[in-house]
């Protein structure tokens, strides 16, 4: 694992943008670049980077291919909380993808299970060159609840009270109106990309960085599951190491050439 540790918020996501469009700009294929996305707070700052990046012509996203990690159950493509109204209004209109090149679950699929299938289906026929990520305080990665699976796949997945809590920001600080299930691509799914790339921002997710790298393999932590991956970093701030004891730190910035 690599942990990659930057003063604020604005220089992770400024970190995490300049890898990305580096990885787009060497992929040479065979095929297009397939980009596996997140939505919610963590990744504001990094497509706001990324479309700068992109109208400043240092990056065109006409030949990536992108696959969203999660929607919410029973929400329309254009409600104002839908994780297809999120990727559009801040990220996919200002950038040069093809809609056709944009994958999301749908939310209001007659039958969940099928369409989870087959989205897992064609993401894992191509595979993914990078999977960008946040975490949850709990430790969720997409909406992976603690108790997931490191071989689950795309799935329908209930969303605990914590979850529906935080998330309830969204929905007029009322938890009752964040919907109580989501489609969710799984764990096995993530794991399977040849990068995972996550970022982890803020003093509310300390504990679940601790996890990530300090603390054992858990189902209960399902970010933990990224210690067996070969290629698996993590992006963090300053804030969100503050559980981190201070020679796991001086371990990761001398593997990164920062003095401690």
């Amino acid at each position: 694992m690599r942990l990659v540790v930057k003063k604020d918020y604005n220089e992770a996501a400024r970190w995490t943008a300049d890898y990305i469009v580096e990885k787009i700009n060497k992929h040479t294929g065979p095929g297009p670049f397939r980009l596996g996305l997140p939505t919610g707070s963590s990744p504001l700052g990094v497509y706001r980077e990324l479309v700068a990046m992109h109208r400043a012509k240092k990056v065109s996203f006409a030949d990536v291919v992108t696959f969203n990690m999660d929607e919410y159950l029973g929400l329309p493509a254009d409600h104002p909380q839908s994780y297809h109204r999120f990727m559009w209004d801040n990220f996919f209109s200002h950038v040069d993808i093809r809609k056709e090149n944009v994958h999301i679950l749908d939310g209001m699929a007659r039958d969940p299970e099928a369409e989870c299938e087959a989205y897992d289906r064609e993401a894992s026929e191509g595979g993914f060159d990078l999977f960008l990520g946040g975490v949850g305080q709990n430790g969720h990665l997409a909406f992976n609840e603690p108790g997931s699976s490191p071989r689950s796949r795309t799935r329908v997945i209930t969303l605990t009270a914590d979850t529906r809590t935080v998330n309830a920001r969204f929905f007029e600080g009322d938890a009752d109106k964040v919907p109580e299930k989501a489609l969710s691509v799984g764990m096995g799914t993530v794991l399977d990309a040849k990068e995972v790339l996550i970022i982890i921002t803020g003093y509310n997710k300390a504990r679940a960085l601790k996890a990530a790298v300090e603390g054992g393999i858990c189902q209960m932590w399902p970010i933990s599951f990224l210690q067996t991956h070969p290629k698996g970093i993590i992006v963090c701030d300053g804030e969100a190491v503050e559980e981190l004891t201070v020679g796991t730190l001086r371990h990761f910035r001398g593997i990164e050439g920062i003095s401690p």
